[in-house]
């Protein structure tokens, strides 16, 4: 029996919205370091009824938690590249995944 509650996914066959780095943003980025060393581009991004998988743990982030978005300042095929690598990270996971303790 369905629950009454529709799916906040896009629809099929729905074109994905395009990126608007200022609303994605909110005030835009910071450049930080990502956990190989290279340069990323880091933002908090506003509350949303998403779910994200983070890379660092595997585990789910809900879009109404505190996270960071970070994405590379650069790629090898450009900008639109740099944009489709967008991941959502546990905070912690972002400032401890692949650096090592000294």
């Amino acid at each position: 029996m369905p629950s009454g509650r529709r799916s906040s996914k896009r629809p099929y066959g729905k074109p994905h919205e395009e990126f608007d780095p200022e609303r994605a943003l909110g005030g835009g980025p910071r450049v930080e370091t990502g956990p190989r060393g290279e340069p990323h581009y880091v933002v908090a991004p506003r509350p949303n009824d998403k779910t994200y998988i983070c890379p660092g743990c595997q585990q789910e982030i809900a879009g109404d938690t505190a996270h960071l978005v970070a994405w590379p300042v650069e790629t090898m095929f450009g900008e639109d590249d740099a944009k489709a690598a967008r991941r959502h990270w546990h905070t912690n996971c972002w400032r401890t995944f692949g650096r090592t303790r000294g």
